[in-house]
C-alpha cells in the first residue's frame, strides 16, 4: 500500500538545466554577465541578520514594485519565484477536477502544479511554428475551466504572441476564468507588437500576470517572483503563500537589482543583439529555428533532440534536450555562443 498519491507517481519530475565541470552552461535560460552592482553587498549586509525571520509581508519589495509598476502595492503578491507563485495561483482557483489549460509545449512545470493541485491539465498542442493555437485553447475552455495559462514569450520555444491575436483570445475568456500570462522573459521582447500583459491587460478582474527577478535581473539563485492581480486575487493568493518563503536576502537583493535597472537593461540588449547574431547562423544549419523573444531558442529536432544535446556536451557545450520535441538553448557571452556555433 503506498504512502503516497498513487496518481502522482506517472508524473515526470522537473528536470533543471544540468551543469557539467569544466563545460559551458546554455541550458537554464541564465544570463551570464553575474549580479547586478550592489546586490552582493546587499546580500552580505543581510546575511548579517539571517537569526531573524524576514518581513512576511515583504513590505519595502512590493512597495518598490508597485511604484515601479505604477500600481497599487495591495495588487501585488511575491514569493519564491514565479513558479511558486504559479503554485499558489492553482491552490486557490483550482478544486479538484477543475481545469487548467495551456499550451503545449510549453514551461514544464505547468503539468506539474496541476496535478499536486489534483486539477486537470487540458494541454493544448503548438501551431506548426511552435507558438500557442489562441484559437484551440478558446475551444478548450469548458464550464470546468479555472484557469488559462498563456507563456508570453513561451517557454521553451521563445515564440511571442502580438497585441491584436492576444485582444481577441481574451476577448473570449469567461470573466469567471483567470488568464494567467507567464512574463518571465518579458525584458527580453524587442517586438513592439508584443504587449507589455500589465499595461494591456491590467485593468482586467479575471487577468493575471507573472513575472520573475531571477532572468533579465539575475537573481536565479535567490528565487524572487512577484505576481500582479486583482486586490482580492492577490489577497487570496497571499493567504496561501508558504509563511517567510521570500528569505531576507532575497529582499535585499531585489531591492538593489531594482536600483540597477540601466544596467540591467545594458545586460539585456548584450544578451538581444547575441540572439540575433546567433539565431542567424543558426539558421544557417537548422533552418526551421522560429523567432524568439526570449534569451533563448528553440531547435525543433524532435526525436534527434537527446542525441544532438550529447553531441554538444561532447563538445563541452550543455543545452536542454526535450526529449521528443526540440533542444532549447540559452544566449550566453559572445564566447560561449561561438563555442556552441562551432559544436554544431
Amino acid at each position: 500500500m503506498s504512502l503516497t498519491r498513487p496518481d502522482l507517481d506517472a508524473l515526470p519530475a522537473y528536470v533543471p538545466g544540468r551543469s557539467v565541470p569544466g563545460a559551458i552552461k546554455l541550458a537554464s535560460n541564465e544570463v551570464p554577465y553575474g549580479p547586478l552592482p550592489g546586490v552582493v553587498e546587499a546580500v552580505t549586509e543581510a546575511v548579517a541578520g539571517v537569526h531573524r525571520y524576514p518581513d512576511m509581508g515583504v513590505t519595502q519589495l512590493r512597495a518598490r514594485l508597485a511604484d515601479k509598476l505604477g500600481v497599487d502595492a495591495d495588487r501585488i503578491a511575491t514569493g519564491c519565484g514565479s513558479v511558486a507563485l504559479f503554485e499558489h495561483l492553482f491552490r486557490v482557483a483550482c478544486m479538484p477536477g477543475d481545469e487548467a489549460v495551456y499550451a503545449w509545449r510549453s514551461f514544464e512545470a505547468y503539468p506539474i502544479i496541476g496535478a499536486t493541485t489534483a486539477a486537470t491539465s487540458v494541454r493544448v498542442p503548438n501551431l506548426p511554428n511552435h507558438a500557442h493555437d489562441l484559437d484551440a485553447m478558446a475551444a478548450a475552455i469548458t464550464d470546468r475551466t479555472r484557469i488559462v495559462i498563456v507563456c508570453n514569450p513561451n517557454n521553451p520555444t521563445g515564440t511571442a504572441i502580438r497585441r491584436a491575436d492576444l485582444d481577441a483570445f481574451i476577448d473570449r475568456v469567461p470573466s469567471n476564468v483567470i488568464v494567467a500570462l507567464d512574463e518571465a522573459y518579458r525584458e527580453f521582447v524587442t517586438d513592439p507588437e508584443v504587449p507589455d500583459g500589465l499595461e494591456a491587460y491590467g485593468d482586467r478582474p479575471n487577468v493575471v500576470v507573472l513575472r520573475t527577478l531571477s532572468k533579465a535581473w539575475g537573481l536565479a539563485g535567490l528565487r524572487v517572483g512577484y505576481l500582479i492581480g486583482a486586490p482580492e486575487v492577490v489577497a487570496a493568493v497571499r493567504k496561501v503563500v508558504t509563511p517567510f518563503s521570500t528569505s531576507a536576502p532575497a529582499q535585499a537583493a531585489a531591492l538593489a537589482a531594482l536600483e540597477a535597472e540601466p544596467e540591467m537593461q545594458r545586460r539585456v540588449d548584450l544578451v538581444v543583439s547575441e540572439r540575433a547574431r546567433v539565431v542567424e547562423a543558426v539558421r544557417k544549419v537548422y533552418p526551421d529555428v522560429p523567432d524568439t523573444q526570449a534569451n533563448f531558442f528553440w531547435l525543433p529536432l524532435g526525436d534527434q533532440s537527446a542525441e544532438f544535446a550529447a553531441a554538444c556536451e561532447r563538445a563541452g557545450v550543455i543545452v536542454r534536450a526535450f526529449q521528443g520535441d526540440g533542444v532549447r538553448v540559452t544566449i550566453g557571452t559572445p564566447e560561449e555562443n561561438d563555442a556552441f556555433l562551432g559544436a554544431i
